[in-house]
């Protein structure tokens, strides 16, 4: 069991007011036997209503409007929350048993959601891998765990080489990315080996500095295990996701998972700032910590049909 006191601010500045700004942000983090969340705040600018809704996947939506002129709005979660340690899948069934169980289940609400794949040149190539970790001897979890580890050790940590619109098939060629990037890339290979998947959004709270993808909030996947349930597999750092890892909401993929995204009326000339400051459950923190770890200039006019904050919200990327 771990306690995390976790500060999330994303704040956006502009040269010149903006009005009509209406926004959406998905920072509620989940609440189950896994997860208890002592305390959550959410401080806005201008201090708005925010009305909220649980949506499709089951996640919690805020949205709220400033309609009144701006030239800055701030967005800050903070969140007290005990996570429990996960136990790992126990081979309780044979191995065919649990293939057989899961072909019954990919075809079955709700995990035939989570089994839709993209296409792209480069997906005969990852599907002719993904059978090479496919063996009668293996369980699903053993297969997922092996797919995870191949992601980690073949594909590089890398920043500014990929962005939230980026394909599986570039990422594939790149061999290289962020958190939401390897995420991504094992979600095509365990959808390829019947294993339905979900794309988590959260956080990482390392002890020591020695995990990639702090400082901003972090990606990874849930795996369906038979007779188990959903298993969280961090490909970023070649772990289970477990207590050092914080959910705030799962989908498909990125963009049924975005943090913050809106739209406003005024000059798209912006600056994004995020940070993401983690405690040990101390509140106090390190003010210093605050100075964002993300920052994005945008200088560029653009037609009105771009000019909303879309694309540069959803450019804090999970890291």
């Amino acid at each position: 069991m771990a306690e995390y006191h976790i500060k999330h601010i994303t704040r956006y500045t502009y040269p010149s007011p903006v009005i009509d700004s209406a926004n959406q942000v998905m920072l509620f983090p989940v609440d189950d036997e896994r997860q208890e969340v002592k305390k959550h705040e959410l401080l806005i600018t201008q201090h708005p209503s925010v009305e909220v809704f649980t949506d499709y996947f089951g996640n919690r939506v805020g949205i709220f409007s400033l309609i009144k002129p701006h030239t800055e709005l701030t967005i800050e979660s903070q969140i007290d929350v005990v996570v429990q340690e996960t136990p790992l899948p126990a081979p309780t069934e044979p191995v065919n048993v649990q293939w057989e169980n899961l072909a019954l289940a990919r075809e079955e609400f709700p995990y035939m959601d989570f089994m839709f794949q993209e296409q792209g040149e480069c997906m005969e190539e990852i599907h002719a891998l993904v059978d090479s970790f496919i063996q009668k001897t293996a369980t699903p979890f053993e297969t997922a765990a092996a797919m995870s580890a191949y992601v980690y050790q073949h594909f590089e940590y890398k920043k500014g080489v990929t962005n939230v619109e980026t394909k599986a098939d570039e990422i594939w060629k790149l061999k290289a990315g962020v958190c939401q990037d390897f995420a991504h890339v094992l979600l095509v290979m365990l959808r390829f080996s019947g294993i339905p998947a979900r794309y988590v959004s959260g956080y990482i709270c390392p002890k020591n500095h020695e995990l990639r993808g702090e400082g901003a909030t972090h990606a990874w996947v849930e795996a369906y295990i038979p007779f188990y349930g959903w298993l969280g597999l961090d490909p970023t750092n070649n772990c289970i996701a477990s207590d050092r890892h914080v959910r705030l909401a799962v989908g498909r993929s990125f963009t049924d998972c975005t943090p913050v995204k809106g739209t406003y009326k005024g000059s798209s000339e912006h600056r994004l700032e995020v940070s993401v400051i983690i405690g040990n459950g101390d509140q106090g923190g390190d003010t210093a910590a605050e100075t964002p770890v993300f920052s994005y200039q945008v200088h560029t006019a653009a037609t009105a049909e771009n000019n909303s904050y879309r694309r540069f919200m959803e450019m804090q990327q999970q890291q």
